[in-house]
């Protein structure tokens, strides 16, 4: 039987960076590493959300993305 393992979890953050000439948004986006296993999204909204706010762009958005492997 397969199992998947837990590797590492990196939280996103994303900013609105203005437009181009074209009309299109910029998006800008900041990654910060070795999130806990175990966070709860009420803390990791909370954690990202604050360090969003020391931005000079407006934030619009966090993720949580996970890496795992698939054992057998």
């Amino acid at each position: 039987m397969a199992t998947i393992e837990f590797r590492n979890a990196v939280g996103k953050v994303y900013f609105d960076g203005g437009m181009t000439e074209d009309g299109k948004m910029i998006r800008k986006s900041k990654s910060y590493r070795n999130i806990a296993e175990g966070a709860t999204a009420d803390n990791l909204h909370k954690a990202l959300t604050q360090l969003g706010q020391l931005s000079e762009y407006p934030l619009i958005g966090a993720e949580r993305v996970e890496t795992a492997d698939i054992m057998n």
